[in-house]
């Protein structure tokens, strides 16, 4: 799983590619709130266009992402999803805390 970070004006952008299953979510989520917090953002965007396959997991760290956003009274957005990804957040009812586009 590659993850590429880009930061502008307290807006980080997070690219997220290849995999994301029980395999790769512990270093997965490190990295991300190790990133959040050097960065403090005001809105996170997880860009999803890369991933080619996620499972639960990928609800648990979303789910984490939303709750430290929610912290640091910031926002989050899901954008990109291919289909199945998309299928997998929408049938956990993800939509509902974090707009999936």
């Amino acid at each position: 799983m590659a993850v590429a970070y880009t930061t502008h004006n307290r807006m980080l952008t997070v690219a997220l590619s290849g995999d994301i299953d029980h395999h790769r979510v512990k270093g997965l989520v490190q990295d991300l709130e190790r990133e959040i917090d050097e960065v403090l953002p005001r809105q996170l965007i997880v860009d999803c266009a890369g991933i080619t396959f996620m499972d639960s997991s990928g609800i648990a760290v979303l789910l984490r992402l939303w709750q430290r956003m929610e912290e640091l009274a910031g926002t989050i957005q899901v954008t990109g999803l291919p289909d199945q990804p998309a299928r997998v957040l929408r049938a956990a009812g993800l939509q509902r805390l974090i707009p999936l586009t």
